[in-house]
């Protein structure tokens, strides 16, 4: 089965805001983003038990002209507070890596 690492071109997170993180997924091509963007794997619910969020709060955008799916969720710590380990949001894709996409 391939992992996410494998059928997309770039994978990144970034802030959204001071109470949200947005993951860009973007494919090679129109046909793996038709095959895989509305995999299991990427469903609020899988998503959201991944990353330890509520997947009520998971949102996903599905940008077919440029073969890109958008997550976004939020933050468990607000951007900038005293708990926040990641300011950017930078380094939250990496959980998403090694999902397998079946």
């Amino acid at each position: 089965m391939p992992k996410l690492s494998e059928v997309c071109r770039h994978v990144r997170s970034k802030n959204a805001g001071p109470f949200w993180i947005t993951v860009d997924l973007s494919f090679p091509d129109r046909e793996t983003f038709d095959r895989y963007a509305e995999a299991p794997a990427l469903s609020p619910a899988s998503i959201g038990a991944l990353l330890d969020v509520d997947a009520t709060q998971v949102k996903r955008f599905l940008v077919p002209d440029l073969s890109v799916v958008k997550i976004s969720y939020p933050r468990r710590n607000p951007q900038g507070g005293a708990l926040e380990r990641d300011m950017h949001g930078g380094q939250q894709y990496i959980r998403l890596l090694d999902v397998e996409m079946g």
